[in-house]
């Protein structure tokens, strides 16, 4: 229900108004408060800071809302803070249902909607450059900082703590499950904002939680949860890989009634499920039981979401995707380890991470009692079911031989669960890291920076070694952009104490944008646009700008360095020469030594470069190049459980294409290759563009992006240079499984249920062509626009590929045909080939 209707008339901010309204909202809305609720609303209102650190499901939500009702209604604009952009849509288009359209913005980084508006949703680091930038000056009147543990992470917590420091004039609410000790956060919010800091805990949890050690097999384990109605079970692993494995383990266990079954198939009707993984998926669905990751395509993340909201799952298995805060109602968390890679080592979870995740256990309005369950090892699990086997036979149970834990198996027992239960989340350290790219923000306000920067570095109670290094640090930092030319020194220090001033005219919304976008745009500007490589090689410095997807690019160096162990056990290079040459083998790197070199130039003049090196690299180029579908380039390099991460990159390399390259830059080539990667995108998960269709629709159609935003819902075929494209392309990657003598991969593009050209027509024409040329060309020139083309006729194109062979005859072409109607209802490009032969 909406809040708006609930103001006080006249625009009064009186308190006890204020707290009318909003009661009598919550009792409209059926909804009852919590004392402690009470307690923070009343604080809100008499102005203090708030922090709450009560259990998940205690209802930090409803503080939260009562915090922006305060705010709209005496005027100060507030702010909503999370630290996923998943997070921040979420509570976005909440806010949008509770206080309108109109209110309520957005702002991630890729996008800003309508972000002029009372109440805004963004990113911590939007913030906390907001912060940088304006410091007390800036139009922040409140904050509501949404998971506050990320304080303590060591490479954005800055972002968490950056705000206390420099937005003295705000109010602030701040929230988060598990925070630990919190008397030196409240003392320094008091002494920075000067207001009176409340501390909201001690609250006994709404959904009391059971905890419990299983020595049963986990099938068994997970069996038992559901026959006993302590389902839906979500199972934490460590890995993405093992979540999967473990979901199509469960397929045999029957883990759903037949009713159910019934309401899942009838829910999944019609959802598009691509080949791969998403089959994968379909069936764990049929069957109850979902996988939930970071890798998974977001609409295949939000259907899992979905149907466990509805209660129509019983097991999820997943990493701890769901322990940031997503809202699923979960009955039961079922750790299969105490243990976690962190990127470093595999240790035991620590008390934060543990409680942050079984927190998610038993949701209030859904459940009583929420259920803990930690799995035990395998070894000990193993001897347990010993102990049982001879329990009666003491001396044998004496002689039997006991299952030990597999090496390096870093240990955890029960005493480790109950002390974690037991355990208190560790207190918060908040972390800083300097950089460039701070102190030019710092720059960009009328303010000592120095004093500033200090002030930032006393504000994390450093001790006397740290706060000499961070000191040494900023200097360097400094003395390095004045030598660039980059910062100039004042002849006499401003009035509000500036001693230095920028010297250069920064790029829009320097601190949101990919820090290399500059320096790409200069490399592109040195490139000869005349080469048949060129739109290519700008994709591949914009590629060389982004963040490295190391799943998909470790998958390209295994398939590389398998084709070199081939090439070179044909040579007779023995074994041992074989893994020495294999170190130089790695992913594809297009234009690294022009783009290592660049960079190191550009950054003498530009220092704050040098904290984000080039990082080149070829997904993009690589599927292009290859003629690839989203799907076959997965299914080629093996990476169906990744698709997720995937995705990402490429709607980045999207982003980064549009917003870098000017127009004055880009050829027909690359505006093709522009056009073909947004249809890409569109096509394998339109769930993001469907969002910002919503987006529109609640403003009116005015979004606003740092790019355009992406295109409204239409058929495949309704961007006709894009479908071009795309034709081309599966046109091309006939040409190279031709070039490969490819049989096997080139019937099965085929589809329908008349195939002209299976198998043995492929065979058979191809053997004609070898014997009249021995190679067919693939390089950009065989590519070129001049050696295809298109003729339509009416809803049906009519397609043809010409071949560049050796002797450049060019008397060879494919030949294929597209149904335009065909692929709209299809919703994906169908090509069905008809020839291949002498043009003659």
């Amino acid at each position: 229900m909406s809040l708006l209707p609930f103001l006080p008339p006249d625009g009064t901010a009186d308190p006890d108004d204020l707290e009318a309204g909003f009661a009598a909202w919550t009792s409209a809305s059926g909804l009852s408060l919590y004392p402690h609720q009470e307690e923070a609303l009343l604080e809100l209102l008499t102005g203090s800071n708030v922090i709450v650190t009560t259990p998940t499901g205690s209802g930090k939500s409803l503080i939260a809302a009562a915090a922006h009702f305060t705010a709209l209604a005496q005027g100060r604009r507030t702010y909503y803070t999370a630290p996923i952009k998943a997070l921040v849509s979420e509570k976005f288009f909440a806010l949008v249902d509770t206080f309108g359209a109109e209110n309520v913005g957005m702002v991630t980084g890729d996008a800003s909607v309508n972000a002029d508006a009372p109440v805004v949703c963004c990113t911590a680091e939007i913030l906390a450059n907001i912060a940088l930038r304006e410091g007390r000056d800036a139009d922040v009147g409140q904050v509501v900082m949404d998971e506050f543990h990320f304080v303590a992470d060591p490479d954005r917590g800055w972002a968490w703590h950056v705000p206390l420091v420099e937005l003295p004039q705000a109010q602030f609410l701040i929230m988060s499950a598990t925070l630990g000790d919190v008397s030196l956060l409240a003392t320094q919010l008091e002494r920075t904002t000067g207001r009176d800091t409340a501390v909201i805990g001690g609250v006994t949890r709404p959904v009391p939680l059971n905890y419990t050690w299983s020595l049963d097999p986990i099938h068994e384990t997970i069996g038992n949860l559901v026959a006993t109605h302590q389902a839906p079970v979500y199972v934490v692993h460590g890995t993405q890989a093992a979540a999967v494995e473990r979901a199509q383990a469960l397929l045999s266990q029957g883990v759903l009634d037949p009713d159910r079954r019934a309401t899942l198939a009838e829910e999944l009707k019609g959802f598009g499920f691509a080949p791969g993984f998403g089959q994968t998926l379909a069936k764990l669905l049929r069957a109850g039981i979902a996988v939930h990751h970071a890798g998974m395509l977001p609409r295949y993340r939000r259907l899992v979401e979905r149907l466990a909201q509805r209660g129509l799952l019983a097991v999820i298995c997943g990493t701890d995707t769901l322990g940031v805060g997503i809202n699923v109602p979960i009955r039961t968390v079922l750790f299969s380890a105490l243990t976690k890679f962190d990127g470093r080592r595999q240790r035991v979870l620590r008390s934060r991470e543990f409680h942050q995740i079984a927190g998610r256990a038993g949701r209030a309005g859904f459940d009583t009692v929420g259920y803990v369950v930690a799995q035990a090892p395998e070894h000990e699990v193993e001897n347990a079911r010993i102990v049982a086997k001879f329990a009666d036979d003491p001396k044998k149970l004496r002689s039997v031989r006991r299952k030990q834990p597999p090496e390096g198996f870093i240990n955890y027992t029960e005493a480790t669960f109950t002390k974690l239960i037991d355990s208190q989340p560790e207190e918060l350290h908040p972390r800083l890291s300097l950089s460039h790219a701070m102190l030019l923000n710092l720059l960009q306000r009328d303010e000592d920076t120095g004093a500033a920067v200090v002030r930032l570095i006393d504000s994390v109670n450093p001790d006397a070694a740290t706060r000499r290094r961070l000191i040494k640090r900023a200097a360097q930092l400094g003395r390095s952009l004045v030598r660039a030319g980059v910062v100039e020194r004042l002849d006499r220090p401003t009035s509000g104490g500036r001693r230095y001033a920028l010297d250069v005219d920064l790029q829009r919304d320097f601190a949101l944008n990919q820090p290399l976008s500059a320096f790409a745009l200069a490399v592109i500007e040195t490139l000869d646009v005349e080469s048949p490589e060129y739109a290519l090689d700008v994709v591949s410095v914009i590629e060389a700008t982004l963040e490295n997807p190391m799943v998909i690019l470790l998958q390209q160096q295994f398939i590389a360095r398998g084709q070199a162990v081939q090439e070179m056990k044909a040579d007779g290079l023995d074994y041992d020469e074989r893994m020495d040459a294999l170190d130089d083998v790695t992913y594809p790197q297009p234009l690294a030594e022009l783009l290592e070199h660049a960079h190191a130039v550009y950054a003498g003049g530009h220092p704050w470069l040098a904290e984000t090196p080039v990082k080149p690299k070829s997904v993009v180029r690589d599927m292009y190049s290859r003629g690839m579908t989203f799907g076959q380039f997965v299914a080629h390099y093996k990476v169906q459980r990744s698709e997720g991460l995937l995705l990402r990159y490429l709607s980045d390399a999207f982003r980064a294409l549009r917003q870098t390259v000017p127009e004055s830059a880009r050829t027909e080539e690359l505006a093709d290759i522009i056009a073909w990667l947004g249809e890409v995108n569109r096509l394998t998960d339109s769930s993001l563009i469907d969002e910002w269709n919503k987006l529109a629709s609640l403003t009116g159609g005015e979004v606003v992006a740092l790019d355009e935003a992406p295109p409204p819902s239409r058929p495949v075929t309704g961007n006709e240079r894009a479908f071009r494209v795309l034709v081309r392309n599966a046109m091309w990657r006939r040409v190279e499984l031709m070039a490969d003598d490819d049989l096997d991969a080139l019937a099965s593009l085929e589809t329908g249920q008349s195939v002209v050209m299976t198998r043995r027509h492929w065979d058979d024409a191809l053997g004609d062509y070898w014997h009249e040329h021995d190679q067919i060309g693939t390089d950009a020139d065989a590519r070129g626009p001049r050696f295809f083309d298109v003729t339509p006729k009416g809803r049906t194109w009519q397609v043809r590929q010409i071949i560049a062979d050796p002797e450049g005859n060019h008397d060879w072409a494919l030949h294929a045909w597209v149904d335009l109607d065909e692929c709209d209802e299809a919703g994906d490009l169908i090509v069905h080939t008809t020839d291949f032969s002498r043009q003659d």
